[in-house]
């Protein structure tokens, strides 16, 4: 699914707050990488936030 611009700065968004406050991480990251948004980055670059956007 390809996704808006919006909806990806939405997804990533929403995922670093979850990761900012103790959700477990899905993906392998270096140990210097901190910030919790570079991590929802790398998440959503390897299709692995579990979340979904539903359109009507």
């Amino acid at each position: 699914m390809k996704y808006t611009r919006f909806e990806k700065a939405r997804i990533i968004g929403a995922r670093a707050l979850q990761i900012s406050f103790g959700a477990p991480v899905l993906v392998d990251y270096p140990a210097n990488m901190l910030d919790p948004i570079d991590i929802a980055m790398l998440e959503f670059d390897n299709d692995l936030i579990p979340i979904t956007v539903s359109r009507d």
